[in-house]
């Protein structure tokens, strides 16, 4: 909804015929030849050799010793926060700034999240936020940490301080699959890794996704965990709690035919990023960052985040937003719905899960200690922290942030056009 008149923009242009999506799913040949052979050898199950092949070209990929396919990125995450000994009550660290099944397998188990504020300098969680985290929370020995759009966090600093407590590390690497850190992939971090093969990722097998670890007992507990659980008996022996959470060798041939398309994949997603860079050059916004000295991300979705100076008044509540046009400043939700006019697709940066209504009793850890009740009129300075930078960093790139359109079967003068219509937002 807009309060006032709608800007008049200096240009118009054309509806696209064809919806330009955020991230559409990517097709292959080999895909076709792959789900066809489990097709004709009847093996339409949650075995064949579509699985197999699939484990091993992740294992080769990643780096790790070993890989279990399951239905979900989400299951994977469920196997790995199993695999760490959570517990009903136990608090483990999480990502704040990231989608929600990051840290809803932690609620599975009965676990409690604990939101860790997010780094302006990668979009991911912030390791001074993580280590005051530890001061107020010693005994918390679970750390969930996601790379946000596909770019690699501070893992330096952030397996440092795992180390130093005591912690064990899962790695969401569901966004960020042929990301690199120091000339190291990500899915290999942590002990217990995630990939995620959903519908937009950077390889589409429909669904499905990966548990990654050096550790052969936990891949082996998860292969027995996701098929139910079943013991080596002649009938159905079940001594513990199973899922039915084993991948399809039909969905496994789609991923194996996107899997050597990969490399291509980045590279078509990177020219997507540097050129809105460059359309953007004179605009007052910056892209979503990443270190240029250590990470290579796979620069799975574009982001844009307006300076505070260039926006426009802005509100939202849990389900819809109001802005106030202005000359010369816009706000995210101003972009998305003149996007949408025109049959393109773009998204709000992910809403940080302290701000969730489902997790808004969670407790939430920035920079300088409890981010909750920081906004209050009573206390000087409000919502800034005492560096002049906004406490609760996840809730500011939130506000002013935007995914743009991202899709690999997008044009040069297609993104061309949509470059100039967000430039008009800003006139």
């Amino acid at each position: 909804m807009i309060c006032n008149e709608e800007r008049g923009m200096e240009k118009e242009y054309k509806i696209f015929d064809k919806k330009i999506y955020l991230s559409s799913p990517t097709r292959h040949e080999e895909m076709r030849t792959y789900m066809l052979e489990a097709y004709d050898t009847n093996w339409l199950s949650t075995v064949g050799e579509n699985i197999n092949e699939v484990e091993r070209l992740t294992c080769e990929k990643v780096g790790c010793r070993y890989a279990v396919a399951l239905s979900s990125g989400t299951a994977a995450l469920h196997m790995a926060v199993k695999l760490a000994g959570v517990k009903p009550g136990t608090p483990c660290f999480c990502s704040d700034l990231t989608f929600d099944a990051t840290v809803n397998p932690v609620v599975y188990e009965g676990g409690v999240p604990v939101f860790i504020d997010t780094e302006y300098d990668t979009w991911n969680m912030d390791p001074v936020a993580l280590e005051k985290a530890f001061e107020l929370y010693p005994a918390v020995k679970v750390v969930v940490a996601a790379h946000l759009y596909g770019s690699p966090g501070k893992l330096d600093e952030i397996k440092r301080i795992c180390e130093k407590h005591h912690a064990t590390i899962i790695e969401d690497a569901a966004e960020s699959l042929g990301a690199v850190y120091k000339g190291i992939q990500t899915g290999s971090f942590g002990c217990f890794n995630a990939i995620s093969f959903n519908g937009n990722k950077i390889i589409t097998g429909s669904a499905g996704g990966m548990l990654l670890t050096d550790d052969k007992e936990s891949a082996e507990k998860v292969r027995k965990w996701s098929t139910q659980s079943r013991e080596n008996a002649p009938w159905y022996q079940h001594e513990e709690l199973g899922y039915n959470y084993r991948m399809s060798n039909v969905i496994a041939g789609v991923v194996r035919g996107q899997y050597p398309y990969l490399e291509e994949h980045i590279a078509q997603k990177k020219a997507i990023y540097e050129r809105y860079k460059a359309g953007f050059r004179d605009l007052p916004v910056t892209m979503n960052p990443y270190d240029e000295k250590k990470s290579e991300p796979n620069f799975w979705l574009s982001c844009m985040l307006i300076n505070p100076e260039a926006m426009c008044r802005q509100l939202r509540d849990d389900q819809a937003a109001l802005y106030v046009t202005e000359a010369g400043k816009t706000c995210p939700t101003e972009i998305l719905e003149t996007l949408a006019k025109y049959n393109v697709e773009g998204r709000p940066i992910w809403k940080p899960m302290h701000m969730q209504p489902f997790y808004r009793m969670n407790r939430f850890i920035t920079r300088e200690g409890n981010g909750r009740a920081k906004t209050n009129a009573y206390i000087a300075g409000g919502a800034i922290g005492k560096d002049g930078r906004p406490s609760d960093v996840g809730m500011d790139i939130f506000n002013r942030g935007l995914c743009l359109p991202s899709d690999n079967k997008m044009t040069p003068d297609q993104q061309d056009i949509v470059i100039d219509i967000i430039r008009g937002c800003f006139e």
